[in-house]
């Protein structure tokens, strides 16, 4: 990792109280991978740093894109900072995703403010031809990016799911949305219901392709667990947990795995974020 003062370059604020921060960080920018986080100081005024994933990363031009919602004190008092100012930040931390070549159909489900890390890994893998990268993502508030109809098919989805998030349409990544909230454009109801409809849609030897990549809230990452238990399907959760360090001296955010060899705490600042799903929920 690198320590860095970082430049605001932008600050947006979206409805629903959500936040894109970016800043010019250019030795972390290089070495960012879809997953890894961030420890960023938010004020002078508060002691401890706060982890943001990293949601895009350009090495040429040096900057890292955040997607926050400002909790407690320290993020909001980073929402008050404006462009032009420096932040202290701490990146890349932690283990990224990893894509395994021979399953070319990548799922990315990424719930509120776990969209980030599958924005990331969508723009990382598609310049790569042979991989096909389909994202999914969940919020119960207005989701913070320009949305359009989408003319990129996804096998499954309902007559309701017709928007996707432009950005990625642009990129050629297809893209649904799933919410509760009856927002147009995005099927009602939960991300795994989509991703259910999306497997099921696929020929039964077409699962052998899929691997599956997910972040968000806890409840949501149970939900993806028991689905991809359900299909047999390899699936890495990127977990969120609050630490003080960032840096694995601190072992404040440790979970419990159930690993090949027994139960183990593992650090998600150093040890992850990203863990084997069947690890963290093994039923």
């Amino acid at each position: 990792m690198f320590l860095e003062d970082a430049r605001i370059v932008a600050h947006q604020a979206f409805a629903g109280q959500q936040y894109i921060l970016r800043v010019h960080a250019p030795l972390a920018a290089r070495r960012a991978s879809p997953g890894t986080f961030a420890h960023i100081a938010c004020d002078p005024a508060v002691a401890l740093r706060r982890p943001l994933s990293i949601m895009r990363a350009d090495p040429e031009q040096g900057w890292l894109e955040f997607l926050y919602k400002p909790r407690g004190v320290g993020l909001t008092k980073l929402a008050a900072r404006r462009p032009g100012e420096s932040l202290s930040v701490m990146a890349p931390i932690g283990h990224g995703f990893s894509v395994d070549a021979r399953r070319p159909r990548l799922l990315a489900l990424g719930g509120g403010v776990g969209i980030p890390p599958m924005v990331f890994l969508a723009d990382q893998v598609r310049s790569q031809p042979q991989l096909h990268p389909l994202v999914l993502m969940g919020s119960e508030v207005p989701f913070p990016f320009d949305l359009v109809e989408s003319h990129l098919a996804v096998p499954g989805a309902s007559v309701t799911a017709t928007h996707s998030v432009a950005l990625l349409e642009n990129w050629g990544v297809p893209s649904r949305l799933a919410s509760n909230a009856g927002f147009a454009g995005a099927q009602r109801g939960f991300i795994t219901d989509l991703a259910r409809d999306w497997l099921e849609a696929l020929p039964a030897a077409a699962h052998g392709e899929v691997q599956v990549f997910a972040c968000g809230p806890t409840p949501m990452l149970k939900a993806v667990a028991k689905l991809t238990r359900d299909f047999d399907l390899p699936c890495q959760v990127a977990l969120e947990e609050f630490m003080a360090c960032g840096i694995g001296g601190c072992a404040g955010c440790n979970v419990l795995l159930q690993t090949a060899h027994g139960p183990a705490m593992k650090r998600v600042c150093v040890d992850g974020p990203v863990f084997d799903a069947r690890e963290v929920y093994a039923s």
